[in-house]
C-alpha cells in the first residue's frame, strides 16, 4: 500500500467519524417529510386562520419587523444615505407608528448608514461572506464580516454554502457558520440564510435548518431573493418546525426572517399567520421574527392609509 494510499483512506475514515455528529443531530428530529403533506399542512393554516390576522394592529407589527432593505447592483453612499434618511424622517414625522427593525445592505455601506441612522434601536444588517452565492474563500467571508462589523453593521445575513450542504460536506457549511458567529460574538444577531428555493425538499430545508442553529444561527432566513422562487409557504412552515422542535430539545431560540418575494400585505399576513399557528405568540416580536422586503413597506402604509403610499 502506497503512503498516499495509507493518508487517503486515513483521511476518508476521519471523515466518516466527524460527520456522524451531524447525522446523530439529525437521528433527534423527525426527518421523513413529505413535501405534499408539508405543503397541505401550511395550506390549512392558511385557510383557516389569515382572516382573524388582517388588522391594523398585526399590520403594524409587521411593520415593526421589517427590514427595510437595498440590494442592488446600482446602490452607492448617496442612494443608501438618502433611503436612511428617509427612515429617520418617517420616524420623527411618525411617532404613533412602530420604526422598522433594521436596514439592510451591502457590507460597504455599513459606515454610511451606521453614522446616518438616528432611530433608536434599530439595527444595520450587512449581508455578508460572498452574498448571495457564498462562493467565495471562508477566510474571505470571516474578512468581510468582521469589516462590516467594524464599519457599524449591527447584525449579519450570511447565505450557508449550499453547494457543500447539498454534496453532505456538513463539517465545512458548520465550520463557516461557526467561524462567523464568533466574529459576530453573543452580542450580534447572526442570520443563515438556507436559500430554500435551492434546497427543494422539506427535507433538505429541515436538515439545514437545523445545521444552521446547531452551527450557531441566531435567526433562520428563507431566501436571498436573488434566486426563484423565494421564500414559500411550505418553506416557511418547515423552518418554524425546525425552530420549534430544536427549541424543545435543547432550549435555544432561534428566530426566522422571511425574505424573497414579499411584496403585498397579504404575502406578510400569510407568513405572520404560519408563523404565529406554529411557534406561538412568543414568536412575534421584532426580536424573533423579521421580514426583508424593499416594497413591503410602502404596501403596509398604503393599506393602512387607504391611499398609494411611495415613501420608502
Amino acid at each position: 500500500m502506497t503512503t498516499e494510499h495509507q493518508h487517503h483512506h486515513h483521511h476518508h475514515e476521519e471523515e466518516t467519524r466527524e460527520t456522524s455528529k451531524y447525522e446523530q443531530m439529525f437521528q433527534k428530529y423527525n426527518m421523513h417529510l413529505h413535501d405534499e403533506l408539508v405543503q397541505e399542512a401550511a395550506k390549512i393554516i392558511l385557510s383557516e386562520k389569515v382572516k382573524e390576522n388582517n388588522t391594523e394592529a398585526i399590520k403594524k407589527l409587521i411593520f415593526s419587523c421589517l427590514e427595510i432593505t437595498s440590494l442592488k447592483v446600482t446602490d452607492n453612499e448617496e442612494s443608501i444615505l438618502k433611503l436612511t434618511e428617509k427612515i429617520n424622517r418617517f420616524a420623527d414625522e411618525n411617532l404613533d407608528f412602530p420604526h422598522p427593525a433594521a436596514i439592510c445592505i451591502y457590507p460597504r455601506f455599513a459606515s454610511v448608514a451606521g453614522s446616518s441612522l438616528e432611530v433608536d434601536n434599530m439595527a444595520v444588517t450587512c449581508v455578508c461572506g460572498g452574498f448571495p452565492s457564498s462562493q467565495t474563500f471562508p477566510e474571505v467571508k470571516t474578512v468581510e464580516t468582521a469589516l462590516a462589523l467594524k464599519d457599524g453593521a449591527t447584525e449579519v445575513d450570511m447565505v450557508m454554502s449550499v453547494g457543500y450542504f447539498l454534496s453532505g460536506d456538513y463539517e465545512q457549511v458548520s465550520d463557516e457558520i461557526d467561524e462567523i458567529k464568533a466574529i459576530c460574538g453573543e452580542e450580534t444577531n447572526l442570520k443563515v440564510i438556507l436559500e430554500t428555493g435551492a434546497l427543494q425538499t422539506a427535507t433538505n430545508i429541515k436538515k439545514a435548518a437545523l445545521m444552521a442553529m446547531y452551527s450557531g444561527a441566531d435567526f433562520i432566513k428563507t431566501s436571498t431573493g436573488k434566486v426563484e422562487p423565494g421564500a414559500t409557504p411550505a418553506a416557511v412552515y418547515t423552518m418554524c418546525k425546525a425552530i420549534k422542535e430544536y427549541h424543545e430539545e435543547t432550549g435555544r431560540k432561534t428566530g426566522i426572517k422571511i425574505a424573497g418575494g414579499i411584496r403585498t400585505v397579504d404575502d406578510a399576513i400569510k407568513y405572520y399567520t404560519i408563523v404565529k399557528e406554529t411557534l406561538g405568540e412568543e414568536w412575534l416580536t421584532p426580536n424573533w421574527l423579521r421580514f426583508g422586503a424593499s416594497s413591503l413597506a410602502n404596501s403596509i402604509l398604503s393599506d393602512i392609509k387607504g391611499e398609494k403610499v411611495t415613501y420608502f
